[in-house]
């Protein structure tokens, strides 16, 4: 009796013990200062909506750096806090909100804000204070004009080298024939102009070329002129409400072009729930799939994505944002917070990523090849190129 007292005092003073010591990590972890980690986005104002799940990666991220112990800042983790402003869609907003996030807020790492223009503006910034960003949902040739050294673009989407791409992967299926219609915002206008000389080049005959403004509510008439033109090809250069607008009209009207591309939407979960059976055969730009065996974190971040938020991501915006927050992590967990150290790792490094290896050459990422998703089937799939393809592109039959 004596001998079972003593074993169970000795179990319950080594679980005491257990114990305060697992205790005694949790408070040590918790007394750790949170790296501050601050970003404006478009909360309210006309890129609201756009940037939403851009947001809603950087929350998910937050989440599993909080699961799995911290963020590794050299070595040592510690808690993530986010300081987040609503730059209210516009520039001049964003760039003030980003100079105090370095000078009053004084955050340990930035996140970048959402779409081209933002990014652009954030540039002389971050080289103003050399302070480190990486970017995502960026695309335009205006990018390789940026002073390099404190920010980088990852995406291979950029209108000159995607025209190229496209026009390539439209000769191999015996396009002959194209129509254009192109919102004039920058971006699809950049597209226009260098896919314009690209389709002269490769003896591709344009029968039918518009442009339209953002407002657009009705496109009756320039759906049934491209119907009537009978182009091989179709070529929506659009976003992601008038190509929701494209792709509807033109199915009620009678589009039979076996191959049709959509600029921007096609890769979001909302655009082929609007959209439906129609949106099948639709070629859109985007180099990223869960799909791939290769990326094995690829299909990890789909499926965590869906299960918090019950949708698939956009195979864009969605993740270029996720790959980012890759490179930035794995950058801090090499050279720590000091601002100079990492610019040299993020600007030498080659870093694993969602979308494959990423290497950056000044500005722009040097690995990811240009890349087209189809939609077959409801689901997307990437068609260009071949070294890249889960599947082969199939003609537009809807």
């Amino acid at each position: 009796m004596i001998t079972t007292l003593k074993k169970t005092r000795r179990h319950f003073l080594s679980s005491v013990l257990a114990g305060c010591a697992w205790l005694a990590v949790g408070n040590a972890w918790a007394q750790e200062d949170p790296v501050r980690i601050g970003f404006a986005i478009s909360k309210t104002g006309p890129f609201a909506a756009a940037a939403q799940e851009q947001i809603a990666v950087y929350e998910l991220w937050k989440d599993e750096i909080k699961a799995r112990g911290g963020l590794n800042v050299a070595g040592a983790k510690r808690p993530v806090e986010f300081v987040e402003y609503d730059n209210q869609s516009k520039l001049d907003q964003s760039t003030r909100l980003y100079e105090k996030l370095i000078t009053d807020d004084k955050v340990d790492l930035l996140l970048a804000p959402w779409g081209t223009p933002f990014q652009i503006a954030l540039a002389p910034v971050v080289e103003k204070y050399k302070f480190p960003v990486v970017g995502n949902t960026a695309a335009s040739v205006a990018v390789r004009q940026v002073q390099p050294g404190y920010i980088w673009f990852p995406t291979s989407a950029i209108p000159d080298k995607m025209a190229g791409e496209l026009v390539k992967m439209m000769q191999q299926n015996n396009v002959k024939s194209a129509a254009i219609l192109s919102n004039v915002l920058p971006f699809t206008k950049e597209l226009k102009n260098f896919l314009e000389p690209e389709l002269k080049k490769a003896g591709i005959e344009v029968k039918y070329s518009t442009e339209y403004p953002p407002s657009i509510k009705d496109m009756t008439s320039i759906v049934t002129q491209i119907r009537d033109a009978q182009p091989d090809a179709v070529l929506a250069l659009s976003y992601p409400s008038d190509s929701i607008l494209y792709e509807k009209q033109a199915h009620e009207i009678g589009i039979k072009a076996p191959f049709q591309f959509i600029a921007v939407g096609p890769s979001t979960h909302a655009y082929r729930q609007a959209v439906g059976a129609a949106a099948n055969g639709t070629v859109t730009m985007g180099h990223w799939s869960p799909k791939r065996e290769e990326w094995p974190n690829a299909k990890k971040f789909n499926d965590a994505f869906v299960e918090r938020y019950k949708h698939e991501p956009d195979y864009l915006n969605a993740s270029l944002t996720y790959l980012s927050l890759e490179i930035l992590e794995q950058a801090v967990a090499k050279a720590g917070l000091d601002k100079e150290k990492l610019r040299e790792v993020i600007s030498t490094e080659t870093f694993s990523t969602i979308n494959g290896n990423i290497k950056f050459d000044g500005v722009q990422n040097t690995i990811t090849p240009v890349a087209f998703l189809q939609i077959q089937d409801g689901s997307l799939e990437l068609v260009w190129p071949d070294s890249l393809a889960t599947s082969s592109w199939k003609p537009k039959t809807q």
